[in-house]
């Protein structure tokens, strides 16, 4: 299904939340905003986030280790599925905004106007690591991508319009997504000692909350 949340065009839906939290990196001063907004009455809602910190397990942190150990890319499905990505770093500043700015009773939609279809950013995140640390046997790594099948109830696309909170709050992406992803992949180039002792521990990439069957 085509889900669009926020603002005039985009009646909101009660996934909003899980929506939000198939993709986003987490962190305590988010959820502190998040659940002192709800207490002054004051509701966000956000697509997929992506930035440091962001655990492997989700599609970009993970390609971009996989990728960078010469490993399969797996794809869901045939790659077809949108998401709207937000940076980590503009999501915190539009809550601050809502934070500082918003109206008791009101609701504010964060996006960043930046739809890719996965196959897309795996792509991008290909040829990005390809500039800056080729693999060793010269070897593409859009050559690793691997098409697995779709997980049970994927939606097709999130999107949402963030119109209400550029025109009230004054608050708009300040990263591209090109830009965002460049620092996120630079960010797991400086920082293996973050992920490093994810990867060698009992995590090894597979997807979580899935029943075995």
């Amino acid at each position: 299904p085509d889900r669009r949340r926020g603002g005039a065009r985009c009646p909101r839906s009660g996934s909003s939340d899980r929506a939000g939290l198939d993709q986003q990196p987490r962190s305590a001063a988010e959820l502190d905003a998040k659940y002192a907004g709800r207490s002054l009455g004051i509701r966000e809602e956000h697509i997929a986030n992506y930035g440091p910190y962001h655990f492997p397990e989700k599609l970009i942190p993970l390609t971009i280790l996989n990728a960078l150990e010469g490993k399969p890319l797996p794809v869901y499905g045939a790659g077809a599925n949108v998401r709207d990505w937000l940076f980590v770093e503009d999501h915190a500043r539009a809550l601050d905004a809502v934070m500082s700015r918003g109206e008791i009773g009101e609701s504010y939609a964060i996006g960043g106007r930046e739809e890719r279809t996965n196959i897309a950013v795996v792509a991008a995140v290909c040829d990005a690591l390809d500039a800056r640390a080729p693999l060793a046997n010269g070897r593409r790594r859009r050559s690793l991508i691997t098409f697995v099948a779709d997980r049970p109830g994927h939606d097709r696309r999130y999107a949402i319009d963030p119109s209400k909170i550029e025109r009230e709050l004054g608050w708009r992406a300040q990263e591209s997504f090109a830009s965002g992803l460049d620092k996120t992949i630079d960010w797991y180039l400086d920082n293996a000692w973050w992920w490093s002792p994810i990867r060698s521990g009992s995590y090894t990439g597979e997807r979580l909350g899935l029943a075995a069957g």
